[in-house]
C-alpha cells in the first residue's frame, strides 16, 4: 500500500488523465463513427467511397504509427496543439473506424422495409437515417460499442509515450524513485480496470434499458 499512499497524487493525476482521453476521445470516436457509417450506407458514391477508405486505412494502420503520423505529422501542416488533444485526435480517429463498422452492422439488421416505408412517405435520407434507421440500429450495437470503447481506454496508454499524462507513465517516476515496479504496475492495473468495470457497466445499463432482447 506503500505505493499507492505515498504517491496518491502522481497516480491521481495519471487517472484521470486517462479518463480524459478516454472521454474525450470516445465522444470524437461516436461523432466520426455515425458520421461514417452514415456514409458507407448513403446513395452517393463519392460518401459511400469516403466511409470505405477512412474504416480501410484507420483498421489497418497500427496505432502507434498513428499517434506519430498526428504529433509529428500535423505540425509541420502549421496546425500545433496541445500533445494531449493530439492524443485525442488519434485515438478518437482510430477508435471511429471500429465504431463506423459497429454501427453499419446495426443498420444492416434494420429491415428494408422500413426505409422503404420512410421514404415513401417523402422522407429525405438525412430523415430515414436519423429518424427511422438509426434509433432501431442503436438498440443492437450497444455491447460491441462498449467492447470497443473498453479498448480505446487500454489504448490511451499509448499517449503516455508521447509526453501525455496517463495512468500508465505513472511507473517511470515511481521506478526513479525506487520503488517497486511490480507493485507500481499492480496498482496501474487496478486504474485501468476501474476504468474498464465502469464503461462496462454503464453500457451494461443501457443494453438492459435499451437493448434487443436475446
Amino acid at each position: 500500500m506503500d505505493v499507492l499512499t505515498q504517491n496518491f497524487s502522481l497516480y491521481g493525476k495519471g487517472f484521470l488523465g486517462t479518463v480524459q482521453l478516454t472521454v474525450y476521445a470516445s465522444l470524437l470516436a461516436l461523432a466520426l463513427g455515425i458520421l461514417m457509417a452514415a456514409f458507407r450506407v448513403a446513395p452517393v458514391a463519392s460518401l459511400r467511397a469516403l466511409g470505405t477508405g477512412w474504416v480501410t486505412v484507420l483498421r489497418n494502420t497500427p496505432l502507434t504509427l498513428l499517434f506519430f503520423a498526428v504529433m509529428l505529422g500535423l505540425p509541420r501542416f502549421g496546425l500545433v496543439l496541445p500533445f494531449t488533444v493530439f492524443a485525442v485526435i488519434a485515438l478518437g480517429c482510430y477508435t471511429s473506424a471500429f465504431i463506423c463498422e459497429a454501427v453499419r452492422s446495426g443498420i444492416n439488421t434494420v429491415p428494408v422495409g422500413q426505409g422503404e416505408a420512410a421514404r415513401s412517405l417523402g422522407m429525405t435520407f438525412d430523415q430515414t437515417l436519423s429518424a427511422v434507421v438509426l434509433p432501431q440500429a442503436f438498440r443492437t450495437v450497444i455491447p460491441p460499442i462498449g467492447s470497443t470503447l473498453i479498448a480505446l481506454a487500454k489504448n490511451s496508454a499509448i499517449a503516455g509515450s508521447f509526453s501525455v499524462t496517463e495512468l500508465l507513465g505513472t511507473y517511470k517516476p515511481l521506478n526513479e524513485r525506487g520503488y517497486s515496479i511490480i507493485w507500481s504496475f499492480v496498482w496501474i492495473a487496478v486504474g485501468y480496470l476501474v476504468i474498464t468495470l465502469a464503461i462496462s457497466a454503464l453500457f451494461s445499463l443501457l443494453e438492459r434499458r435499451w437493448g434487443v432482447p436475446r
